[in-house]
């Protein structure tokens, strides 16, 4: 095993235990633990896939960190006070 393959297990974990948490109603899915736990993860496997040219890969784990990072800027917004 390389080192990028333990870097894209930690990735993979990372959004697996965002998600299993989510679906065991430990994690709301509108939160920054979730979203950074999304995006951290995401971020990782889709610097993986474009180095590897993987370009299914990029599509997905991309898409995933752009959303997360909307989300979180989303949820980051509401904190502010006006």
């Amino acid at each position: 095993m390389h080192a990028i393959d333990v870097v894209e297990i930690v990735g993979a974990l990372t959004i697996l235990v965002a998600f299993a948490a989510a679906q065991a109603g430990k994690l709301q899915q509108r939160t920054i633990t979730y979203q950074l736990l999304n995006l951290l993860g995401s971020g990782v496997l889709a610097t993986i896939a474009a180095m590897q040219l993987s370009w299914g890969f990029l599509l997905l784990e991309g898409s995933w960190a752009v959303i997360s990072l909307l989300g979180l800027r989303s949820l980051l917004r509401r904190k502010q006070p006006n």
